[in-house]
């Protein structure tokens, strides 16, 4: 079993509280990772009808039946019973008493929210990080691609590691991606969906979704988005909303330092996994990724679910943010660190081209802006300070 970040946060959360609620999309290891954690907490999964059924017709008796501290499995599937869980928590509350996971956000955060506020700890896990996969220590979120230099890691390129993806059971079982995520997306993401908006019409979402992993890594117009999948926008803002539910896509905000410049207000596009992209892209290896038109779209997203990992695998929300002003001028992420602001601009080259810093240095320049800081993300493998900022290779170290 690989090691997740999020590990020891989870063992310190449920040395605190009660409760702990893991989400994540489906088969980004939640399960591994809890029942590794927790060897002595029994195991329940309410994907399995007969306990699903039980949990439901009898709460009060099926938990009386656990007998201790319990792993409850995508407990979204029964979210009545957390109001259950409230009042047993209420009567024992010793910690560590339930682990939950689930894989809808929206919906999970809503029961939670109403009947186990104050109880429980709220964690996320996405599909493996590259540091992850490839045994590396974790980004500092306080200082993202600040790291000491390293080497690549060997047996994979750039292109083939966002081909593949990095859902665990592709990378722990040796699976073709494209048959896998052919089955994931059919078995789970056509399945919630059904359970989440009643969609009947899976040809439409399905032409919804390859046209959106279109769009990866760009602003966000939603008018043209429908128009293009044939939908009204109402429907497309519900059918995006729901894709961010399910952990498979963000909406990247822009920042609101404007520094005296009039700024853009849409958000940007990212999927989570460049896995998925390239399957919902139809690109069929790593080979023809590398000249795709949409390549630089496709590493700008890998870049910001790297960020993403960082944070939240650390028990943090993830302050990122683009931002882009009127005339044109843009920086494709910003993280928001509080005390300082950070500019990262993503290329997906192998060289380093003589205007790939422009965009950082103008919005460092900006009158009223005091970080003076910025970071180049880049295709190749070189690691240099250049014009006061800090180039680093894709595979961030």
């Amino acid at each position: 079993m690989k090691s997740r970040t999020l590990a020891p946060i989870l063992r310190v959360e449920a040395a605190r509280n009660p409760v702990v609620t893991v989400m994540g999309p489906r088969q980004s290891g939640k399960t591994t990772l809890v029942r590794a954690a927790f060897p002595d907490h029994s195991y329940r999964s309410l994907e399995q009808p007969n306990e699903r059924g039980a949990a439901l017709a009898d709460p009060l008796h099926w938990l009386e039946s656990l007998g201790g501290p319990c792993i409850i499995d995508e407990v979204q599937r029964a979210p009545e019973l957390l109001s259950y869980i409230q009042v047993a928590v209420d009567e024992d509350d010793t910690a560590g008493r339930f682990i939950l996971t689930g894989s809808q956000n929206l919906l999970l955060m809503q029961s939670v929210s109403q009947t186990l506020a104050g109880r429980t700890a709220l964690l996320q896990l996405y599909p493996f990080s590259f540091g992850e996969l490839f045994d590396r220590p974790p980004l500092d979120p306080a200082a993202p691609l600040q790291t000491e230099a390293g080497e690549p890691p060997t047996g994979t390129t750039l292109w083939e590691s966002l081909w593949r993806g990095f859902y665990p059971r592709i990378h722990d079982k040796g699976l073709d991606p494209t048959r896998w995520l052919a089955d994931y997306l059919r078995t789970y993401v056509e399945r919630d969906l059904r359970d989440v908006l009643k969609v009947m019409d899976l040809v439409s979402f399905e032409r919804f979704m390859r046209l959106a992993a279109a769009r990866t890594g760009c602003e966000l117009n939603m008018a043209e988005l429908a128009s293009d999948a044939g939908v009204s926008q109402p429907t497309a803002k519900q059918w995006l909303s729901t894709l961010g539910t399910g952990f498979i896509v963000m909406l990247l905000p822009p920042h609101s330092a404007n520094f005296r410049k009039r700024l853009r207000k849409r958000p940007k596009l990212h999927f989570m996994d460049s896995g998925l992209v390239c399957h919902l892209l139809g690109i069929p290896d790593p080979h023809t990724l590398s000249f795709h038109p949409l390549r630089g779209a496709i590493f700008e997203s890998f870049v910001v679910s790297e960020l993403v990992k960082a944070f939240v695998h650390q028990g943090r929300d993830a302050p990122l943010y683009h931002w882009r002003d009127a005339t044109g001028h843009e920086v494709d992420i910003i993280v928001d660190l509080g005390a300082r602001l950070v500019p990262i601009e993503v290329k997906s080259g192998v060289t380093i081209a003589s205007d790939a810093l422009d965009g950082l240095r103008w919005w460092t320049s900006l009158a009223g802006n005091p970080n003076t800081e910025g970071v180049l993300v880049h295709g190749g493998s070189a690691r240099q300070v250049r014009r006061g900022m800090t180039v680093v290779p894709w595979y961030l170290r």
